[in-house]
């Protein structure tokens, strides 16, 4: 019964959360039959992080998913999310209005991960790492999927928007076949007195940092990897080209840190969770530099670059969690993560929105070089928590 709930929630988290990417999936398609000043090209898929983030905090707030069965606010949210999706297809592109939807299916998606996850946790205790990770790398391969599906459905961009949509709603079905677990228990509502743990208590303060430090990264890079890879491929090849082989690295350079996801949570309970995340930022930080020297090179060697930084960009993102859980009061543990989620998420709105517009001003590799900052100083805060456990 448990492999087959977990089974079945994965696979309906990865349908949900094809939802996420997909107006940067599409936007070079929409491009071509609309004008979309920069600004609005970026808010398409900010919106979506400013929607998780109010979503997240009315969910934590209100205690919903505690108060009704959590299969059922995640089936909820999986379906309205997809109904906002496919209202994209009858809305100007770039719009106000699209904007907006996008605003939606963010805060719906809000109600999809973090429960999916509370779903998961309640299947174990002494695996409870692993079963995060498998949920993170369902949404990795998740986020990965419209990129995938957007080479399939040609230049008709509704057509991925609808695929998306549809498979949102399988996820809506598929979740309401799985079960309980045992140890299945009602987390803490967030609660604002708590939040000065997060300054306070040291552990939590350097967990914070470092996960602030992978978001500054991830979101920026998931959003805008296919547009800036078909920006160094058409130095060197025609603009179809370049732009289908975008689309391939999006997907590739996404979907491939999924199954770093696993590898991360089971060596994270053999070496220490402060350990691998730092080593992950490592890899990330090295793979950002290197990325950015190799951009307009040779396109295999840049292909190859996207996907190691897509690898090393992930597996480190489950173990923020747990960390903050583990240097927490027990009782104030699901408010600190709340806040940790909410944080973070805020933040990759400025990142996501000033990405494209950073790269237009500057140059893409200088925005990768930026974009490493952020592991940087997350590799100091989990050394300096690191030595706090000695």
């Amino acid at each position: 019964m448990k492999a087959r709930s977990i089974l079945l929630l994965i696979v309906a988290q990865m349908a949900a959360l094809s939802l996420w990417f997909v107006s940067a999936a599409i936007l070079p398609d929409m491009l071509a039959q609309a004008d979309i000043s920069p600004f609005r090209q970026a808010a398409l898929s900010s919106a979506v992080q400013v929607g998780f983030v109010v979503g997240a905090l009315a969910s934590a707030v209100t205690g919903l998913s505690d108060r009704i069965d959590p299969r059922f606010v995640f089936a909820a949210c999986a379906f309205v999310a997809a109904c906002a999706n496919a209202l994209l297809t009858l809305v100007e592109p770039g719009g106000i209005l699209a904007i907006s939807l996008r605003f939606v299916t963010g805060a719906m998606l809000a109600g999809v991960y973090p429960v999916g996850m509370k779903i998961a946790v309640g299947w174990g205790t002494k695996d409870r790492g692993f079963l995060v990770s498998a949920l993170i790398g369902a949404l990795t391969f998740g986020s990965a999927l419209p990129h995938l599906i957007a080479l399939g459905g040609g230049a008709d961009w509704r057509a991925t928007v609808l695929i998306t949509s549809a498979a949102s709603v399988l996820a809506a079905v598929l979740v309401l076949g799985t079960r309980l677990g045992p140890h299945h228990a009602k987390a803490a509502l967030f609660n604002m007195r708590v939040v000065t743990t997060a300054w306070t208590n040291r552990r939590v303060r350097l967990a914070y940092a470092g996960y602030l430090g992978h978001m500054w990264e991830l979101y920026a890079m998931w959003a805008w990897v296919g547009v800036a890879a078909a920006a160094s491929y058409r130095l060197r090849a025609a603009d179809p080209v370049a732009q289908t082989l975008g689309s391939i690295t999006a997907f590739s350079a996404i979907a491939a840190g999924a199954v770093t996801c696993l590898i991360a949570g089971k060596l994270a309970d053999r070496y220490g969770k402060a350990e691998v995340a730092a080593a992950a930022m490592a890899c990330s930080l090295i793979a950002a530099v290197a990325t950015g020297l190799s951009f307009g090179g040779p396109i295999w060697i840049t292909f190859a670059l996207f996907v190691i930084w897509g690898i090393a960009i992930i597996p480190d993102s489950a173990q923020f969690s747990a960390l903050v859980a583990d240097a927490s009061p027990p009782e104030h543990a699901g408010s600190l993560m709340t806040f940790q989620t909410a944080l973070g998420f805020t933040l990759t709105f400025f990142t996501v929105q000033v990405t494209p517009l950073a790269a237009q001003a500057l140059s893409w590799p200088a925005v990768f070089y930026i974009l490493a900052i952020g592991p940087a100083l997350g590799i100091v805060a989990m050394m300096r928590l690191r030595h706090l456990g000695r």
